[in-house]
């Protein structure tokens, strides 16, 4: 029996005294997983008290989406792009990547994709 798995998960990660919100994908995401996961980032992004979000996405295990989905995360760009300071996207794709580059034109903020978690990190700290 092959399970599939796929989904979002929210949450906050500390570093230092830097605080920043983590988002980790999983699978082929579809819109129901959006259904879930919008009003979560809604939640977590009106409760940070910088003035700016800094993000890190895991998406060694992002399969990319369906259809509908893509839309529903071009729409939470729409809404959240300018609460963005800087978005670290880690993975094992090129088209994650490509897929970087396309979302930093909605954006305010910098949008930047690395191949490891501690790059990544690090460039979302300075």
């Amino acid at each position: 029996m092959k399970i599939t798995r796929h989904g979002l998960s929210i949450g906050t990660e500390r570093v230092g005294n830097q605080i920043f919100l983590t988002l980790k994908a999983v699978g082929k995401l579809s819109h129901e997983d959006y259904q879930t996961i919008t009003p979560m980032i809604d939640a977590a992004l009106g409760a940070v008290k910088e003035p700016r979000a800094r993000f890190l996405v895991d998406g060694t295990e992002w399969e990319g989406w369906e259809l509908r989905a893509a839309w529903d995360d071009f729409r939470i760009g729409l809404k959240h792009g300018n609460e963005f300071e800087k978005i670290a996207i880690y993975g094992n794709r090129h088209w994650q990547e490509i897929a970087a580059k396309i979302g930093s034109w909605f954006m305010s903020g910098e949008i930047r994709y690395f191949d490891s978690r501690d790059d990544a990190l690090a460039w979302l700290l300075n």
